[in-house]
């Protein structure tokens, strides 16, 4: 009998609950320590409340979970949309007023992706080149990059109001010359546990996900270097209380600016949902028991999420990488795993949320840099390079187009591109 025959498929379900509850909660409570920090720094980078970051992953996990059309793959907010999101905030003027009127436009992003997976689009993530992919990733990772190192410095953000990355990448000398000492330290020893970590070989030491031991290091060195009150306000995250943050905050006059609206529900739905699809694609080819996920059901689990999310303040959320293979890799069973992920952190955003507040910002910006490096991927280049010459235009054309103007233009213009030159080959 073939060896794959006499694996049994784990069970969903109520019967799944039971049946593999240990291994289940067990992944989904390792996943709940790598989604924590990140999640408050996408949303902090994202000019959100960071606390809203949490709330989304929540959502993503409670109430996604029963909706998913994948097994294995974790929902919560991505480093992939900290570009779209935080313009869309500054588009709508920035602030709270900002924050608000861009949720008016996640909410439509959402129910336009529950549109997609109704009309059973999700198989068709193949029509986007994996040049133009691979270059708005890159390009994202750059504008990541370019946001998070003054961070890292602990600058002032009121210095960096209204820089483009093009602009901030300029800066980079002054910021260096204007660093904190104290905070730049903590932030440089983070990003090197983020970059170093992974490497280790030891699977005892590997069980630590390396954000959560960036937060074993910073918060205990800012507790002694008395950032809270020798440094700015700044310095250390400010998140407030769960439940006093989470109400009807979203705002739909955005409408009467129809230009902006549009362009952030566009860019929103279609790349949270490019992200989301090829997340679950990857994650089935690792699934140990081979199953094939339901992309078009996905999606309408994650526009769903998404409208919810956003009504009451939240980030907008995909089937996430990075957590989903986390998941895989603790041995999780069926989707409980994801629910376990959202309802512990949950149950710890409401019993221990002072202890969040002691976080540096420059810790979480370590996290989001190193997150922004694995984007850029210069391996990547090679496999693009194969592609061909006209693949690799595309490529440099999207990244370029994105830090220049944006990432909707950025990614119209690869696929132009490529669309001109397979026209004049086959002419």
């Amino acid at each position: 009998m073939d060896q794959n025959e006499t694996k049994l498929t784990p069970l969903e379900g109520l019967a799944g609950f039971k049946k593999h509850f240990v291994a289940d909660f067990s992944a989904g409570f390792s996943v709940f320590l790598l989604a924590l920090p990140l999640s408050l720094g996408i949303a902090a980078a994202s000019n959100f409340p960071p606390i809203m970051g949490v709330f989304s992953a929540i959502i993503g996990g409670v109430f996604a979970s029963f909706l998913s059309g994948s097994h294995l793959s974790i929902k919560g907010p991505a480093a992939g949309l900290i570009v779209i999101v935080a313009g869309a905030v500054e588009a709508f003027g920035g602030g709270v007023e900002g924050w608000k009127l861009s949720l008016g436009a996640m909410v439509v992003a959402g129910l336009l992706q529950v549109l997609f997976g109704l009309l059973k689009l999700g198989r068709l993530v193949s029509i986007f080149p994996l040049s133009v992919i691979q270059g708005m990733l890159a390009a994202i990772g750059l504008v990541i990059i370019a946001k998070q190192f003054p961070v890292l410095l602990n600058i002032d953000p009121e210095l960096l109001q209204g820089k483009g990355p093009i602009s901030l990448f300029l800066n980079f000398p002054g910021y260096i010359q204007n660093l904190d000492p104290k905070v730049s330290c903590i932030g440089a020893l983070s990003l090197l546990i983020m970059l170093l970590w992974p490497r280790i070989k030891l699977a005892y030491l590997k069980i630590i996900p390396a954000p959560l031991l960036v937060l074993f290091v910073a918060i205990p060195l800012g507790l002694w270097m008395n950032l809270g009150s020798e440094s700015p306000t700044y310095t250390l995250l400010s998140i407030g209380n769960l439940a006093e943050e989470v109400s009807w905050n979203v705002d739909f006059s955005g409408l009467s600016r129809p230009g902006i609206f549009i362009k952030y529900v566009l860019l929103l739905a279609l790349v949270g949902s490019l992200e989301s699809l090829l997340t679950v694609k990857a994650i089935d080819i690792m699934d140990p028991y081979e199953r094939e996920s339901d992309p078009n059901k996905d999606l309408i689990a994650i526009g769903l999420g998404n409208s919810i999310a956003a009504l009451f303040g939240g980030l907008p959320m995909i089937s996430e990488i990075a957590r989903s293979s986390a998941n895989v890799n603790q041995g999780a069973k069926s989707t409980w795993a994801n629910f376990w992920h959202g309802a512990v952190l949950l149950l710890f955003v409401l019993l221990a949320y002072p202890l969040l507040e002691m976080i540096p910002n420059a810790a979480l910006a370590a996290m989001l840099i190193a997150v922004g490096l694995r984007l850029v991927n210069p391996k990547g280049l090679a496999n693009i390079y194969q592609l061909g010459l006209d693949h690799l235009a595309a490529f440099f054309l999207t990244i370029i187009l994105t830090l220049v103007e944006d990432l909707l233009l950025g990614i119209a213009s690869g696929m132009v591109l490529l669309a001109i030159t397979k026209r004049l080959k086959k002419g």
